[in-house]
C-alpha cells in the first residue's frame, strides 16, 4: 500500500503539514522517505519493521544502504533515500557549527569533532585547527581506517594546520565499536603529537575519542 492510498486521516504528509513534524511518530516520519510499503504492509509499517531489524533509529542511520535492501519491500531506491536523509542530518549538525566556535576545553574540541564522527562503522580522524585564542578556522577530515584501530600521521596534521594558518590544534577520532576508551596507540599518538607541535612553534590543545554516545580524552603515553 503506498501512502496516498491510506485513509487521509491517517497519512503522514497530511498530518505533518497540518500539526507539524513533531506531531509525527519515528516510523511516520521514515514512511514519506519510504513512499510506499510492500504487499499487505502500508509504509508506516514497513518503516516500523526497519527501525525494529536495525535496532532502533541510531542503528540505522549507521546502515549501509546495501543492508537497507535486505528486508522485504526495500529496493535500491528506499534504501539510497534513506541514506541520503541520515547523511544530510548529520551534515548539518556541523554546517555553520565551527566558524566561530571556540576550543577552550576538551569539551569544547568533542563538540567540534563529534557531527563528523558519530554514526560511523569505520575510524576516521578529524584535525581541529584553531588561531591563537582558540577560535577555529577549520575542521578537516584527516584519515579515513579501519575498524580496529587508529591512523594519525603526525607529519600529516602539522602540514594541514601549517597550510590552514593555524597557531593551535586539536585532534578528534571514533571507536566504531561504541567503547572511547583510548588503545595504548592513541596514548603513544597523543605523546608524538604534542612533542612535535612544540618544535614546529604550534600549541597542541588535546586529543579525543569519540563514540555515539560519549567522548573521552586521550593523555600522553608512557
Amino acid at each position: 500500500m503506498r501512502v496516498t492510498d491510506m485513509p487521509a486521516g491517517d497519512r503522514p504528509r497530511e498530518r505533518l503539514w497540518e500539526l507539524g513534524a513533531e506531531a509525527l511518530a519515528d516510523r511516520e516520519l521514515l514512511a514519506l522517505l519510504l513512499g510506499s510499503g510492500r504487499r499487505g504492509w502500508d509504509a508506516v509499517e514497513l518503516a516500523g519493521e526497519l527501525i525494529a531489524a536495525h535496532g532502533g533509529l541510531r542503528g540505522l542511520a549507521r546502515a549501509d544502504p546495501h543492508a537497507l535492501v535486505a528486508l522485504p519491500g526495500m529496493g535500491p531506491a528506499k534504501a539510497v533515500r534513506v541514506a541520503a536523509a541520515f547523511h544530510l542530518a548529520r551534515r548539518v549538525a556541523n554546517v555553520g557549527g565551527t566558524e566561530r566556535r571556540r576550543v577552550a576545553a576538551t569539551a569544547d574540541l568533542a563538540a567540534v569533532a563529534a557531527p563528523l564522527l558519530r554514526g560511523l562503522r569505520h575510524e576516521r580522524v578529524i584535525v581541529v585547527v584553531c588561531d591563537a585564542s582558540g577560535a577555529v578556522l577549520r575542521t578537516a577530515r584527516l584519515t579515513e581506517g579501519a575498524t580496529d584501530r587508529s591512523l594519525i600521521p603526525v607529519r600529516d596534521v602539522l602540514a594541514l594546520v601549517l597550510a590552514s594558518g593555524g597557531a593551535s590544534f586539536g585532534v578528534a577520532h571514533n571507536h566504531p565499536t561504541g567503547d572511547p576508551t583510548p588503545s595504548a596507540p592513541d596514548h603513544q599518538a597523543t605523546t608524538r603529537l604534542r612533542e612535535a607541535a612544540a618544535v614546529v612553534g604550534l600549541r597542541f590543545l588535546d586529543h579525543v575519542v569519540v563514540t555515539d554516545g560519549a567522548w573521552r580524552r586521550v593523555t600522553d603515553g608512557p
